[in-house]
């Protein structure tokens, strides 16, 4: 048998193997997952549901069942990753047994989840047409204001107003030092954390001492 017959009889083989299927959530996952690989790796500017397709292995009619356009596509790929940095944050505070854990696991996620895929939500917020969010910090972020803030009134007697105030300011902090990780790689992210943490604790304790203490009101 010579070789092109060998090739062909494997071609056959191949297009007579039945394809693996897979359920709806999978599929959309795996599709997702093609076009998080392709915006970190060229960003989005020549991106096609015909090229996500392509890189998937799938038709341009299978996309197209799950995506109706581009933008939707790239929309609900942002809101996974938000989503799921978000979910990491939280289970990092709910393992906290004191408040300096809390903010170091939160903060630590945060850090983390950007290192590893930051570039691809900052590529993804920076186009108006996909997501009006410019902060990753800004997804879900009144629930989680909250939580922080009942946790500063009940155990440091903060008023609330102020503790989410305080809150609200300092998710600041963390985004800012994802961004300052995104644009110097070569930094250590470890040291980054630890700069990160000392300055929101330090930003709770000055509202504790200076602040609480300049709005006290004299006995006479």
């Amino acid at each position: 048998m010579s070789v092109a017959t060998s090739q062909t009889s494997a071609k056959v083989k191949d297009s007579t193997r039945p394809k693996r299927r897979y359920s709806p959530d999978v599929r959309r996952s795996m599709i997702l997952d093609a076009a998080a690989e392709m915006v970190a790796l060229e960003g989005i500017s020549n991106l096609s549901l015909e090229r996500i397709a392509h890189q998937e292995g799938v038709s341009k009619s299978l996309i197209y069942k799950y995506f109706t356009s581009l933008s939707e596509l790239l929309s609900e790929l942002l809101d996974r990753e938000l989503k799921t940095l978000r979910k990491r944050q939280a289970i990092g505070a709910e393992k906290a047994g004191t408040f300096n854990e809390l903010v170091r696991n939160v903060t630590h996620e945060y850090l983390d989840y950007i290192k590893q895929r930051g570039l691809i939500i900052e590529r993804l917020q920076a186009d108006p047409t996909i997501s009006r969010i410019h902060d990753p910090t800004d997804y879900l972020r009144q629930a989680s204001v909250d939580y922080i803030a009942a946790i500063l009134e009940k155990n440091f007697a903060i008023p609330i107003d102020i503790a989410k105030a305080l809150t609200d300011i300092s998710f600041g902090l963390p985004a800012s030092a994802g961004s300052y990780l995104l644009r110097n790689p070569e930094l250590d992210s470890d040291e980054l954390e630890d700069l990160t943490v000392a300055m929101i604790i330090g930003s709770v304790n000055g509202v504790r001492q200076d602040f609480m203490m300049s709005m006290r009101k004299l006995e006479r």
